[in-house]
C-alpha cells in the first residue's frame, strides 16, 4: 500500500533525500516529475481575485517574473537543502552575485571584498558599484586585519567567494562574518566552487549564499541558472524586490532542468571528488608541475581552515606548469579527453588557462598578485574513470619534452 502515510516534515529527511522530494508541487494529474509551468501570466477567477493578489492579500500566482511554480519548486528545494529559510533564483550565477549587492546598497554606502574574485565580480566590485554611488575596497581575503581595517561607517557589505577563483584559496568564513556582523554589515558568501554539498556558508554566519546553479548544480552543460539565499526577512524585502523590479529571474525550463539534477547532485560531487583528489595526487610532485593546489590536500596553505568548515576537498585542481604560457597552451592542446572550456563543475572534465579567459581583463600586475600565473591551469574534474584522466593528463605531461618544453 503506498501513498497513505502520514507526510513528514522535509525538515526531518536527510539531505539526499531532500534533493529528490524538497519542495515538490504535484499538479492534479499526479505526475511523478515536476511539471513545467511554462507560461508568462496567470489568469484569476474574477477581478477581485486580480487585485488582492497584486495587492498581496491573497495567495497566488500573478507573473512569471514574479514568480513561477516550477521556479517555486526549485528555490524551494535549495532552500530545504541550503539550511535557508528563503530562496530566490536567477537567470545565471552573475545575476545572483550583481542582485545579492545591489538590492543591499545605495548612494553612499561601502562595500568590502576579498580580492580574489573570478573576473566579471570584480568588474561589479571594482566598476559598476562605484559609477552609482557605492564605494569599494579590496583586501587580502585571508587576512582578518585587512577586513577589519577596511570598515567604514557606511559599510554595509562584506563579499568573499571560498575557495576562489581559479588559487583555490579558503577563507575563515565564521571570522569574518564576526567581523562584519560587529560593525552592522551583512557577509555574502560566493559557494560555487564547494556547492552546497560540501560546505554551508549560512552555518558559519553568512547572511547570504549565492551559487551560479550554472555549476554543479545543472553538472551537465545545459543551462544557465543562479540562486541567492538567506533569511526570509532579507530574502522577501531586499532581493524579491530587487529581482521583480529589474527582472534577472530563471526561466522555468531551465529551473525544471535544475530541479532534475540536484536529485543527483550528491552521487555527481562525491565522485567528482574522489577523481580530483587522485588527479591532485599524481600532479604532486611531477618534474613539469612547479605546485598544485587543493583544498583535500595536507599540504593546502589554508587545511586548518578547511577541516573546520568544508565537508571534502571539492572538484577542482589548480596548478601550475613550467614553462610559463606555451607549455600551458601545449599541453592542454595535447589533452584528448579533458576539454578546453571556461565552465566547471560539469560530468565532463574541462581545463582552462585563467590568465588568459577568467582572468584576462585584469592587468598582469593583478593577476601576479592573486597568483595567477601564466603558467596556471585549472582543472575542474568530471565523472570520467580517473585512470582515464590520468592516462590523458601523463600523456600530455610527456609530450612536452617531445616539444622541446621539458622542465630543467
Amino acid at each position: 500500500m503506498t501513498g497513505s502515510g502520514q507526510k513528514r516534515d522535509p525538515k526531518t529527511l536527510r539531505p539526499a533525500t531532500q534533493l529528490v522530494h524538497g519542495g515538490s508541487l504535484r499538479s492534479e494529474f499526479g505526475e511523478t516529475s515536476e511539471a513545467i509551468f511554462l507560461t508568462q501570466g496567470f489568469v484569476y477567477p474574477s477581478m477581485e481575485a486580480a487585485e488582492a493578489r497584486m495587492k498581496g492579500d491573497e495567495p497566488g500566482y500573478v507573473y512569471s517574473r514574479f514568480s513561477n511554480p516550477t521556479v517555486a519548486m526549485f528555490e524551494e528545494r535549495m532552500a530545504l537543502f541550503e539550511g535557508a529559510e528563503a530562496a530566490r533564483a536567477t537567470a545565471s550565477g552573475m545575476a545572483a552575485v550583481t542582485a545579492s549587492l545591489f538590492a543591499q546598497v545605495k548612494a553612499g554606502d561601502h562595500v568590502v571584498a576579498a580580492r580574489a574574485l573570478f573576473g566579471a565580480c570584480l568588474y561589479v566590485v571594482e566598476d559598476l558599484l562605484p559609477r552609482f554611488g557605492v564605494a569599494s575596497t579590496l583586501v587580502d581575503g585571508a587576512d582578518l586585519a585587512q577586513w577589519r581595517a577596511a570598515i567604514r561607517p557606511e559599510t554595509k557589505v562584506f563579499f568573499l567567494e571560498s575557495p576562489t577563483n581559479p588559487c583555490l584559496e579558503v577563507y575563515d568564513i565564521a571570522a569574518i562574518a564576526a567581523i562584519a556582523h560587529q560593525t552592522g554589515a551583512r557577509l555574502v558568501v560566493d559557494n560555487v566552487f564547494a556547492s552546497p554539498i560540501l560546505q554551508k556558508p549560512l552555518a558559519l554566519g553568512a547572511d547570504l549564499v549565492v551559487y551560479s546553479a550554472t555549476k554543479h548544480i545543472d553538472g551537465q552543460g545545459r543551462c544557465l541558472g543562479g540562486v541567492i539565499l538567506g533569511s526570509w526577512e532579507l530574502i522577501e524585502t531586499d532581493i524579491h524586490a530587487f529581482l521583480r523590479q529589474t527582472g534577472p529571474v530563471l526561466s522555468p525550463f531551465n529551473a525544471w532542468v535544475l530541479l532534475k539534477s540536484l536529485e543527483t547532485l550528491p552521487l555527481r560531487v562525491r565522485q567528482q571528488m574522489e577523481n580530483a583528489g587522485r588527479i591532485a595526487d599524481f600532479l604532486s610532485g611531477h618534474r613539469h608541475i612547479l605546485s598544485v593546489r587543493y583544498p583535500g590536500r595536507p599540504d593546502h596553505p589554508q587545511a586548518d581552515i578547511i577541516k573546520r568548515q568544508m565537508a571534502g576537498g571539492g572538484t577542482i585542481v589548480a596548478f601550475e606548469l613550467s614553462g610559463g604560457k606555451q607549455a600551458a597552451f601545449a599541453f592542454a592542446n595535447r589533452l584528448s579527453l579533458i576539454k578546453i572550456s571556461n565552465n566547471l563543475g560539469d560530468a565532463k572534465s574541462l581545463i582552462t588557462h585563467p590568465a588568459t579567459t577568467t582572468h584576462q581583463r585584469l592587468t598582469p600586475e593583478a593577476r601576479a598578485a592573486l597568483g595567477v600565473n601564466e603558467g596556471l591551469l585549472r582543472l575542474s574534474v568530471g565523472l570520467e574513470d580517473a585512470d582515464d584522466l590520468i592516462d590523458d593528463l601523463e600523456a600530455a605531461l610527456s609530450s612536452l619534452d617531445r616539444q622541446g618544453l621539458a622542465a630543467e
